[in-house]
């Protein structure tokens, strides 16, 4: 699109040309690349150290961890640097040692399957916006909320709330950007509205749990409990963050509308043609339209139910598959989309060089994207094989002991932040933790479930920043907000929520 918005009362770079010397933010990848830097270096100067691994359950001993050495010559730990993006693609966990590499025989730790799926997405956003279909729908929904964009901002962030809380929605909203930042531009509101409406609503919701399989589930069961224990605190959690969160969104996104000079990150060009879409007369979608948007509609729907562990979520973190059970991940979504992308083409008429040029088209797109992810993955290879974060652990485990039971609640949750950065993964942050800080709880004299939660908001708290996120980043890239800019929009929710969840875990724990 080369048609560009009104900047006149937006923040602006200076113009090419011109000698101006404002600091600009480095991109994300930049971000990233420093980060890179920095874990790699920390690696010379935190002890390395292991816990001993049960091997009937898999998990830590509490009281085991001793320190260890690597076996890596300087030489070899420039190689790691070196290799960490290709490692954060394809890169492979040995079975026998733990190190992450692409040469190696074992589990596949890279970001292989989240890259192909965002290209897919692209592919699929793309066909179906070449249809326009999406331009028309867009329109209408604009139309239809007219002055009520609150209401559609507070409905869309309680979807993603609930797509949190139960199936921990987080690398699947990557896929929604393509038609959240057109309905939010075209309502009068900027693109931060839109990150912050995906971001914030599924982040909180993650940060709540009450049966996700990937925090709560795993947690309980590194905790020998049921998925079901603490659900009611946890969903009085949700109940107070989430409305927080929406709150917060709807808050900015009025004062946005109100007065577009207090925009944090203005106007791109291109984006008053996007908001001009849904100003014009709302034209009834034609047959062909409507078609498309069903595919849409059932190919999200359908994503979202082949990620649910429905047996799991129904009976259990042991419970086995129902027989109707996908337990689809990145790979088998990747392969959805792409389909869906033929069936949206072929519905809407496109010729065969329109949609393969399209197709292309979408993957270039998004090529950006996922390239963040990689290296976004490519830093948690590096602090896996730096083996520091039983270090870390090891230093919380001796922090909580001997302390009260709401004392030991809130810093079993101020704990988890640091162990959350190093490992973003809320499933292999539960598998490291929950093992050693759940016998503390018995100590302590605290239920496990409070360890559960204290750890599942910790990892929610950090994930809706951390630069090592491929949600933050990746969803930051595609809506075009830079890293700056959206800390400048969440820090203070952020100190409002972990003041909030610090408090509530702490009189759960005594009450």
């Amino acid at each position: 699109m080369s048609v560009k918005g009104d900047l006149s009362r937006a923040p602006t770079s200076p113009p090419e040309g011109t000698s101006g010397r404002r600091f600009r933010f480095p991109s994300a990848f930049t971000v990233l690349f420093f980060v890179t830097v920095a874990v790699w270096l920390l690696a010379f100067v935190i002890p390395t150290g292991r816990y001993a691994v049960d091997a009937a359950t898999g998990r830590p001993v509490p009281g085991s961890y001793a320190e260890t050495e690597v076996a890596l010559s300087f030489t070899d730990r420039l190689m790691e640097l070196f290799m960490a993006p290709v490692n954060g693609l394809y890169g492979v966990e040995s079975a026998d040692t733990g190190w992450i590499g692409p040469y190696e025989s074992g589990e596949l730790y890279g970001a292989a399957g989240v890259f192909l799926f965002v290209i897919a997405i692209g592919i699929f956003i793309t066909v179906a916006i070449r249809t326009g279909a999406i331009d028309a729908g867009v329109a209408r929904l604009a139309h239809r909320f007219g002055d009520r964009g609150p209401l559609a901002i507070v409905v869309l962030m309680l979807f993603f709330g609930i797509g949190g809380t139960t199936m921990g929605m987080a690398e699947e909203t990557l896929g929604f950007y393509a038609l959240i930042i057109p309905l939010m531009l075209s309502m009068g509101y900027d693109r931060m509205v839109a990150a912050g409406t995906i971001l914030v609503g599924a982040t909180v919701g993650v940060l709540a749990s009450t049966v996700n399989p990937f925090a709560t589930g795993v947690g309980s069961g590194a905790a020998d409990i049921s998925i079901g224990d603490g659900i009611l605190p946890r969903l009085v959690m949700w109940l107070v963050l989430v409305p927080i969160g929406m709150w917060w969104v709807v808050r900015y996104a009025q004062r946005v509308k109100k007065d577009p000079s207090r925009s944090l990150v203005g106007r791109l060009p291109g984006d008053d043609e996007i908001a001009a879409r849904g100003t014009g007369p709302a034209v009834p979608l034609t047959g062909t339209q409507k078609a498309v948007w069903w595919v849409v509609g059932l190919t999200f729907a359908f994503m979202i139910f082949s990620l649910v562990p429905w047996a799991q979520v129904i009976h259990g973190p042991d419970a086995e598959s129902f027989a109707w059970q996908l337990d689809w991940y990145f790979p088998e979504l990747a392969a959805l989309f792409l389909v869906a992308a033929l069936v949206v083409g072929l519905i809407g008429r496109l010729g065969e060089k329109d949609l393969t040029e399209t197709m292309v088209r979408g993957a270039g797109d998004f090529i950006g994207v996922g390239l963040i992810i990689v290296l976004a993955r490519g830093v948690t290879v590096l602090m896996s094989n730096a083996e520091i974060s039983d270090t870390i652990l090891n230093a919380m485990e001796t922090a909580v002991s001997s302390v009260g039971s709401g004392l030991f609640a809130g810093l079993v949750f101020l704990l988890n932040i640091p162990l959350a950065f190093l490992v973003p993964s809320t499933s292999g942050h539960a598998a490291l933790a929950i093992p050693i800080l759940a016998p503390l709880a018995d100590f302590a004299g605290v239920d496990r479930d409070i360890v559960v939660t204290a750890f599942q908001s910790a990892s929610g708290i950090v994930n809706l920043i951390t630069p090592t996120s491929a949600v933050v980043m990746g969803g930051l890239a595609l809506a075009k907000v830079r890293y700056d800019h959206y800390l400048r929009f969440v820090a203070p929710l952020l100190l409002i929520l972990l003041v909030l969840c610090c408090g509530m875990i702490a009189l759960f724990a005594v009450l």
